[in-house]
């Protein structure tokens, strides 16, 4: 195999729309990319997905590793076909490993016949009592345990049904204060902590046979002091920790190198060369094609001029290539369908995880055919950093035509993500003088 296409085989990129056009094709043959990752902008209809797939790799004449984040909840890209379960915070706190196999179960037959490989789930980050912006309902809980025993359900579930999972974010990120799409976060725990709390899931999931792990973009100086060098850099974590003292044998994956934690470390091209020296086997560039270019680019400059070593370039194709063989078919199945037992499952979850953490007062039901508040998220302002839905662009909008069909007609007041004291004092505002108040 050519230095070039072992280095494209170490890159999963993301294309724009849900075709695969001229200037798609161009780039997968130049840079020799090993990987597609299919996101809500590449998926209309089922149809339409194995068009796209089987056209990008007919006109490549080779296999593609496909994944995609199929995590439940709100984070489904491909969102027809399947069944949609909850977030993995109802899942921990209905408390049934036993149904969160049958979820894992499920999800994998219905993600291959959508042609999926690898799922970049389940998200194995351990909440704490600090606020978590970015992990929160992805997450199975606070409690390490029922994270380590529902995150090893889900994985056993999916790679019995064909579909590689990948647990993220290693080495942990539930009390990471700041949401990496967005900025650097600091995670200040020392490897005492890390072990006890954090770190018990991974060793689940590694024990149970995960093919994948992805890791995280925050600092953590108490276990790499090295200034600058966020777990995705950071040689001491993945290789040195996780490969040589842990002995993954898997697949180590970064997350997405365009986010917005690394844009304010360095370029994408000293990023692809870092995370690459640090002991990644694939590597993420999601979103332009610039981006994915200037990564190819740097990596090819990288290994031909030998300021990164082939071998282990070598040994990351093996895993990849070992990976993809576990899949002769694109498709496996039969045409796309939602389980039949998904939904009757969905719904278990989803009521057994109702909680009711104070007396409801009375009339409260009354209350909804009053003046109703809702107070949402101004989702549509992180939109060139991560992925909108379309329709959510016009929150109010969004919000009103989701509650009517529920008899529920709701004054919004939309907030940032981050909410300024003024926008918290107009939502409280709102709340004064509403019969009731929905918070999202």
């Amino acid at each position: 195999m050519t230095l070039e296409e072992l280095v494209g085989r170490r890159l999963m990129f993301g294309l724009p729309g849900p075709d695969a056009t001229d200037a798609d094709i161009r780039l997968f043959a130049d840079t020799r990319a090993g990987g597609l990752i299919l996101y809500r902008r590449n998926f209309e209809t089922p149809e339409r997905l194995q068009r796209l797939l089987t056209c990008l790799e007919g006109a490549l004449d080779r296999r593609l590793l496909i994944a995609t984040d199929h995590e439940g909840g709100r984070i489904i890209m491909l969102g027809r076909a399947v069944t949609i379960f909850p977030d993995n915070l109802a899942a921990g706190t209905a408390g049934d490993a036993g149904f969160v196999h049958r979820q894992g179960v499920f999800e994998g037959r219905e993600l291959r016949r959508l042609g999926v490989d690898v799922n970049f789930a389940p998200v194995l980050d351990v909440l704490t009592e600090r606020y978590s912006p970015n992990i929160g309902i992805r997450s199975y809980g606070k409690d390490p345990r029922r994270v380590a025993r529902d995150g090893a359900a889900r994985i056993t579930g999916l790679q019995s049904a064909g579909v590689s999972a990948c647990a993220k974010h290693f080495p942990g990120k539930g009390h990471a204060g700041v949401d990496a799409h967005l900025g650097l976060p600091v995670i200040e725990s020392d490897w005492g902590e890390m072990h006890a709390v954090h770190l018990v899931p991974f060793m689940a999931a590694i024990e149970a046979g995960v093919h994948c792990l992805m890791t995280s973009h925050p600092l953590y100086p108490g276990l790499d002091p090295t200034p600058a060098t966020p777990a995705t850099f950071s040689r001491l974590i993945v290789d040195e920790y996780l490969r040589g003292q842990v002995g993954y044998r898997g697949v180590i994956v970064s997350d997405d190198l365009e986010m917005g934690a690394v844009r304010e470390l360095c370029a994408i091209g000293d990023a692809a060369i870092r995370a690459a020296a640090a002991g990644h086997d694939l590597l993420l560039v999601c979103h332009t094609e610039a981006a994915q270019r200037a990564a190819h680019a740097a990596l090819l400059e990288a290994y031909r001029t030998r300021a990164l070593p082939r071998r282990p370039l070598e040994q990351s194709v093996a895993r990849l290539d070992a990976l993809v063989a576990e899949r002769p078919a694109r498709f496996d199945g039969g045409p796309p369908r939602p389980e039949r037992d998904g939904e009757p499952l969905a719904r278990a979850l989803a009521a057994r995880a109702a909680t009711f953490v104070a007396p409801a007062p009375p009339g409260w039901r009354r209350r909804l055919n009053g003046r109703v508040a809702a107070i949402f998220p101004r989702l549509s302002a992180l939109a060139d950093r991560i992925t909108v839905e379309p329709g959510l662009l016009d929150e109010a909008r969004y919000l009103r035509e989701a509650m009517r069909s529920y008899g529920v007609e709701p004054e919004v007041e939309v907030v940032g993500v981050e909410p300024t004291e003024a926008e918290i004092a107009r939502a409280r505002g709102r709340a004064e003088t509403a019969d009731a108040t929905i918070l999202f």
